[in-house]
């Protein structure tokens, strides 16, 4: 059985394509998001976040066949690392395309993760491109673990709560982050 989310997943769409952001579970905390590719959007999560925006975020698929529409070139090591990883896995990729230049980091490169759990692939799925997601918290104050811990500044400065999951208290781990060189050289920046 399907979890019940469709009037969340109609309302977060809504918001998405308005240019809006919306707070959102995610395979590892929950998250800001908005479309990856419409820089207004990505500007207002980095005023919301009080972060600089030369601090680049990460993005959301839903499918590896994706990411070659995002980066210049996908080593074959990518799919493997991809493949392979048990736990949520962020891999920064070099020369970004077709995501707004103020969430792409200033060497040109992009962390990617493609996302398993339920709301975020049908999302993503049903929006056709990926979404944004950065740590639902001000820049520089930990990383909420659950919804109840977000700060009501941020629930307050997006354009849509989502309401699945809100009552979830299972720990989450932040994803690794693995930084892959175009030669397809890698190195674990975070386990």
């Amino acid at each position: 059985m399907l979890p019940d989310f469709q009037e969340d997943i109609k309302k977060a769409l809504e918001t998405l394509r308005e240019g809006g952001i919306i707070l959102y579970p995610t395979d590892t905390i929950w998250g800001i998001g908005c479309d990856a590719a419409n820089a207004n959007a990505v500007k207002k999560i980095y005023e919301l976040k009080q972060r600089e925006d030369h601090k680049s975020m990460l993005v959301l698929l839903e499918n590896p066949n994706m990411i070659p529409s995002y980066i210049a070139e996908m080593p074959e090591v990518a799919w493997d690392l991809i493949e392979c990883s048990e736990k949520p896995t962020t891999v920064i990729y070099d020369n970004a395309k077709n995501l707004a230049p103020n969430l792409v980091a200033d060497d040109g490169s992009i962390g990617i993760r493609i996302t398993r759990e339920a709301f975020t692939s049908e999302l993503i799925r049903r929006f056709r491109k990926p979404i944004v997601s950065t740590s639902a918290n001000i820049s520089g104050q930990p990383s909420p673990a659950f919804f109840d811990e977000i700060g009501e500044a941020i629930k307050a400065g997006v354009d849509y709560v989502v309401k699945y999951r809100q009552d979830d208290f299972l720990e989450a781990q932040p994803s690794t982050i693995i930084k892959l060189g175009n030669s397809g050289l890698f190195n674990i920046i975070r386990k």
